[in-house]
């Protein structure tokens, strides 16, 4: 039997005609939101460009230069903004309560009073609750926000209850920890160690043992005093995320030496794969750690806020406040949306989020960066003078505006 081959040119036409019919069949889709004119940046998709981008049914229909605005129900000008992907924040703690303290209480912050109005579309609480207490915090937190919210599970079986209770080593069950993971696949993303005085590695151990069964990934907060800093580098697996990155405390060992240089075993660790998380928090940041370190290499792999009652009240402010310290610190623009975006979003194997691929949900923050004279505040009450500051415009969740701080998405009204 014969084949019957077209001629390049007649093949050429047709593939052409192919597309062009593809094309506007895409765009005959009913286009709910179509923004215009932004600098699009998204990092995984190697996107540094003026775009437009299409969205329907709570998905990204497509990103391109130039889409047709003729049936979209609402246009959204972006001129002289960026537009990226919703911000992902891996440090917080949002299982807000009655009780004292953390776990299902008043120093947590409900995600969506803080959230939204900085971009941010996913949060990831750092292990506030653990096994005994998640379906509780799925039920009153997890449930209701409109913000994507994610967890870490604490090794502490009932999370975050303050000493001696977060201290029990009997309580810090592997097998139980690991169980809840695989029941709860698409919101717990890790294993959390943090708060622990004695010398024993059986916290640590257990931790390894939970993220080995379930597959995911530690998260180390690092109030460990009793850890040295070189150990527990060692005994880190690629992957793993060291969080609390850039200060000096009481509780933890410095990244730097006496000399203001890396330790060895930061840069060893950097090599093999563990991740750095900045923690900022009411009291584990501070400049003259994060610059020399941003110097010598050591950029965060996310820009964790550790969202509570007193950090957002103090220095931290949120997440994009961060952001803007490190873009003033020397970051690149790019490199900050990639730390705040598909880096993180990498870090805890979330492939659906962080990105702009056409037919991923729209999840979008849109940005701009204000130029004048600021002031930086570290946890020591240092201040950096910076001429840059990253401010959210709107921030759009799964399709939808949920914040519009100057009504890009407004009808226009005139007070005659």
């Amino acid at each position: 039997m014969k084949r019957f081959l077209l001629p390049g040119g007649i093949l050429k036409m047709f593939s052409a005609f192919l597309i062009m019919i593809i094309s506007q069949g895409i765009m005959a889709q009913e286009i709910d939101l179509l923004i215009k004119n932004g600098h699009v940046i998204d990092p995984k998709n190697n996107i540094d460009s003026p775009m437009d981008i299409a969205i329907s049914g709570g998905k990204i229909l497509k990103v391109d230069k130039g889409i047709p605005s003729a049936n979209p129900k609402r246009i959204i000008d972006a001129t002289g903004m960026y537009v990226t992907p919703g911000f992902i924040d891996l440090h917080t703690h949002v299982f807000v309560g009655n009780n004292p303290g953390f776990a299902d209480g008043f120093s947590c912050v409900s995600p969506d009073d803080i959230t939204l109005k900085a971009g941010i579309t996913t949060v990831v609480d750092a292990g506030t609750s653990g096994w005994r207490n998640f379906p509780l915090f799925k039920k009153n937190i997890i449930d209701r926000s409109t913000t994507r919210v994610l967890a870490f599970l604490n090794i502490a079986g009932s999370g975050m209850t303050g000493f001696p209770s977060e201290e029990d080593m009997n309580d810090m069950d592997a097998r139980m920890t690991s169980l809840v993971i695989k029941q709860y696949p698409e919101i717990i993303v890790g294993v959390k160690l943090g708060h622990f005085r004695g010398k024993e590695w059986m916290p640590f151990d257990r931790s390894i043992e939970a993220c080995e069964v379930a597959d995911v990934p530690l998260f180390l907060e690092c109030h460990l005093p009793e850890y040295s800093l070189d150990e527990l580098l060692k005994r880190m697996r690629p992957g793993d995320i060291f969080s609390h990155t850039y200060c000096t405390a009481s509780d933890r060992e410095c990244i730097l030496d006496d000399k203001g240089k890396l330790k060895n075993s930061v840069i060893e660790a950097q090599k093999k794969g563990v991740l750095f998380d900045v923690g900022h928090g009411g009291g584990m940041f501070h400049f003259d750690v994060a610059a020399p370190a941003l110097k010598q290499g050591l950029k965060p792999d996310s820009f964790g806020s550790d969202l509570h009652r007193s950090s957002m009240n103090s220095g931290m402010k949120n997440m994009l406040e961060t952001m803007s310290k490190f873009l003033n610190l020397g970051m690149t623009l790019q490199d900050v949306i990639n730390s705040a975006t598909w880096s993180p979003a990498s870090a805890i194997k979330r492939s659906d989020i962080g990105h702009l691929s056409e037919g991923a949900v729209a999840d979008i923050a849109i940005v701009s960066i204000r130029k004048g004279t600021f002031g930086f505040i570290d946890t020591k009450n240092n201040k950096l003078t910076g001429d840059r500051r990253l401010e959210a415009e709107m921030t759009i969740r799964a399709g939808k505006v949920v914040w519009d701080m100057n009504g890009l998405a407004a009808r226009s009204w005139t007070n005659k």
